[in-house]
């Protein structure tokens, strides 16, 4: 069938295609001649058209994308998007500190204003902590206490705005889009001659507002910064002509204080100078404003909680939303298991709870403090027969121990060369595949990509030890449990290893007694029992032939009571902490609940060979020499007769 070339195909929208298809459509006519000519008049005019259609159908394309939270790319795309499924994004989160402050006064009682301000240095650069609320405390002994204070990291602000009608134009803006939203405060004031104030609270549940209900509403704006806004008197109280909107909030470095730990008390408070002031928590919870990626994942899901906290996706979207230095959250039922401060995370069901467990972006559990306050902000939102439990992610280490062969006539490379390459290839994959929660190390996966780092390596063979380290309570007797979650490796009973020095458990080393002369370790006997024993003469001689136990099934390890009085040397220097290795039954290892996997890249060991039978064959023999120039020389020698094993390799 022959082509109607007065119809254009709209479908093509590159600049090319645009082009071509207008010379086609102008086939179908007479007028024009030249317009296939490429130094015509005709072919200009046919350049515009084409760049215009294609700049038209660009845009047009564009402004749909923008449309959709799943297809846009501009933040105030996507922030708008969240706004229409309720969600709130996240601003700048400044770093939050306790400390406890005395005054040394006989004042009946004392004021610590919002704004007082507390300084601490980080990095060798000075920061300042404040307060965000007026703090009064009675006298006790001649000293005043503000214990558990929070202080916030940042410069407190306060503006001020005449609430005017007539201006179209008038918004009330956190001019600084270094603002922590969470730390505002609204007051509306009757006048500017009327001092009379309120405390205005924000808005979270429109069922249950009225015409007069004293809250405001908070948006993000262009250029990254915040709105406060009021309702119109009929959703909720609208403001008047002539009040006095007054804002006050911490504009925050965000993240680069985290980790301070000492503070630098005020010169005065509330006309008191003798002052002291103690670091209860360092100071963590700086973070950046919440990028939109992280807007695309959970407003959604936000949207989907409808503001109650019932299933786990609820609970990871809460905690995210609540604690914005989550890098990753594991929750889990009590159905699934329970959780024990001395035995830590089972598999035994405990009805009514939900366990939440957080690595944070710093990588360190979350302290005590911060554990309180997220279950204190999960409480509106949970259903009231469940107790949310905050648990520690607890890491499993993994030892490789890899060798790899390689082709020496196929590269140019050393074998340090090769062990360092590989050595980058095992870090990525732990970076990308590991260290979070529910992400399983997969053996074969791992094979592939060494096999694959170089096109000189022929095969690898690479094993496995599973690790984890625990802090002894120190002159205490104390049992210990250690969860690996995986079972262990235990060929038969009564295997007791080579030379029956142990099976498959080892660690590294310990004093008791108070006696640093003597270095202890554990091991187990195959059959179930942990055994402490010392080396002397090259031999172990065992203290505790009943030490603990090991379930080799359940992949877990339970030290009775011991008291442990120091730790030996681990990793070239001195530590607190004691690891204890095993063999797991599978080189495919999967975490559990609260488990989080990492390569142990410090004791992870790579060496690299010449594989022979790439350099040796059936009646030849190849050699390389190296010349001081760099230069390689390769020489085959043939041989009359096939080489033959010397002897059997079993």
């Amino acid at each position: 069938m022959a082509v109607n070339e007065k119809r254009l195909k709209v479908t093509e929208l590159d600049f090319d295609d645009i082009k071509d298809n207008l010379k086609i459509f102008l086939k179908g006519q007479s007028q024009f001649k030249d317009y296939d000519f490429e130094g015509s008049g005709m072919n200009i005019l046919l350049d515009t058209l084409a760049y215009n259609t294609h700049y038209m159908a660009y845009n047009a394309n564009m402004v749909a994308n923008e449309m959709f939270l799943d297809s846009a790319s501009l933040r105030s795309s996507v922030v708008s998007q969240a706004k229409s499924l309720g969600y709130e994004v996240g601003s700048a989160r400044a770093p939050i500190a306790t400390v406890n402050v005395t005054l040394s006064t006989t004042a009946a009682s004392k004021t610590m204003p919002a704004g007082t301000t507390f300084t601490t240095t980080v990095d060798g650069v000075n920061y300042q902590f404040v307060t965000i609320s007026d703090i009064t405390s009675s006298n006790i002994g001649n000293a005043i206490n503000f214990d558990s204070t929070k202080i916030y990291e940042g410069t407190y602000v306060t503006s001020k705005y005449l609430v005017d009608s007539s201006d179209v134009d008038q918004r009330f803006i956190l001019t600084d889009p270094r603002a922590d939203t969470n730390t505002l405060s609204v007051k509306v004031q009757n006048s500017a001659t009327d001092t009379t104030t309120t405390t205005y609270t924000k808005a979270t549940d429109i069922s249950q507002l009225s015409s007069s209900s004293k809250v405001y509403y908070l948006q993000e704006i262009e250029a990254g910064r915040f709105e406060v806004y009021f309702g119109d008197g009929v959703v909720s109280g609208a403001v008047s002509d002539g009040n006095v909107v007054t804002l006050q909030y911490v504009v925050t470095n965000k993240t680069a204080a985290n980790g301070a730990s000492t503070f630098s008390s005020p010169s005065s408070i509330d006309g008191v100078t003798i002052i002291t002031t103690t670091a209860v928590t360092n100071a963590s919870g700086g973070a950046e404003p919440e990028t939109i990626k992280s807007i695309k994942l959970n407003a959604p899901l936000d949207y989907a909680a409808q503001g109650r906290a019932v299933t786990v996706n609820d609970y990871k979207t809460f905690v995210r939303k609540l604690f914005p230095n989550t890098q990753a959250v594991s929750v889990f039922g009590g159905e699934d298991g329970s959780y024990d401060t001395s035995t830590g995370v089972s598999s035994i069901p405990e009805y009514g709870k939900v366990f939440i467990s957080i690595k944070s972006t710093t990588g360190n559990n979350l302290t005590l403090v911060q554990k309180n306050n997220l279950v204190t902000a999960l409480a509106p939102f949970k259903v009231s027969s469940i107790t949310p439990v905050i648990v520690d992610a607890e890491t499993t280490f993994l030892i490789l121990n890899t060798t790899i062969q390689y082709d020496s006539t196929s590269t140019t490379k050393t074998a340090s060369d090769l062990e360092t390459l590989v050595n980058t290839t095992i870090s990525n994959y732990n970076t990308s595949d590991l260290q979070t929660f529910n992400a399983p190390f997969r053996h074969s996966k791992l094979l592939g990509l060494i096999d694959n780092t170089d096109t000189a390596i022929l095969n690898n063979t690479t094993t496995v030890t599973l690790a984890k380290l625990f802090t002894p309570t120190l002159s205490t007797s104390t049992n210990y449990n250690l969860n690996f979650n995986n079972k262990f490796y235990n060929p038969h009973s009564g295997h007791t290893g080579t030379g029956g020095v142990g099976g498959i458990v080892a660690s590294t080393g310990f004093f008791l007694n108070n006696v640093t002369t003597t270095t202890y370790f554990f091991d187990d006997n195959g059959v179930g029992n942990l055994r402490v024993y010392s080396v002397v003469s090259g031999e172990r001689v065992y203290l505790d032939s009943a030490a603990g136990t090991i379930d080799y099934t359940n992949g877990t390890i339970a030290i009775n009571a011991i008291i442990i009085t120091g730790v030996a040397e681990v990793d070239g220097s001195t530590s607190t902490q004691i690891r204890v290795t095993v063999i797991p039954n599978s080189y495919d290892v999967t975490p559990v609940r609260n488990q989080i996997l990492e390569i142990d890249l410090v004791n992870t060991e790579v060496s690299a060979g010449v594989d022979p039978t790439a350099t040796t064959g059936v009646g030849f023999t190849t050699t390389q020499t190296v010349a001081a120039g760099g230069t390689t020389t390769t020489t085959t020698t043939v041989t009359s007769t096939p080489s033959t094993p010397s002897s059997s390799a079993y």
